[in-house]
């Protein structure tokens, strides 16, 4: 069997974490969502919002960081490995505040392909923000047209998740998932 790398993507607070946690629970292989780390640690160094501030060098170590995830589920022993956001979301989110990026962005978009994308589109019901999510819901549902285009762009087919319960959502992916 083929290793299947398998993206969640959706803008902010639309339950990709959540999702991640639960298939994590039922023993699947899943990769976190890293900019939560990267904001972490330039809050540690003194700078409150990294991709505000510095947009290009916080969207240049998620590049690295997600390439990495990317090559480390290559290795990984479990057929199907999931992970919070993908490659092109950093692209999705250059666009999103009108900035441009190098070359290197696009080629990192090309030589890293994923098997399946999963969206969970915006739900105003669940959306919270917090320390490190500072976009308002109408801005989470500009995020998400930006990673829809984006994504589509590469070539990818996107199924979209239904809002339901946790397990429905699982439940729905993966059947998707084992055809």
């Amino acid at each position: 069997m083929n290793k299947e790398i398998v993206v969640l993507i959706g803008g902010p607070s639309s339950g990709k974490t959540t999702l991640i946690d639960a298939l994590k629970e039922k023993g699947h292989t899943c990769y976190p969502e890293i900019s939560r780390e990267v904001i972490r640690e330039a809050q540690e160094q003194g700078i409150e919002q990294l991709f505000l501030e510095k947009p290009l060098l916080f969207s240049e170590l998620l590049l690295e960081g997600r390439k990495r995830q990317y090559n480390e589920a290559l290795k990984e022993e479990a057929n199907i490995v999931f992970l919070d956001r993908g490659i092109p979301d950093v692209l999705a989110y250059m666009h999103y505040i009108g900035d441009s990026y190098p070359a290197f962005f696009d080629k990192a978009c090309q030589d890293h392909k994923y098997s399946a994308i999963f969206v969970l589109p915006p739900w105003k019901e669940i959306y919270v923000s917090d320390a490190e999510r500072y976009e308002n819901y109408e801005q989470a549902v500009l995020i998400h047209e930006h990673l829809m285009e984006t994504y589509k762009k590469y070539g990818y087919s996107i199924t979209e998740v239904p809002k339901d319960t946790v397990e429905n959502r699982v439940d729905f992916i993966m059947k998707h998932l084992v055809k």
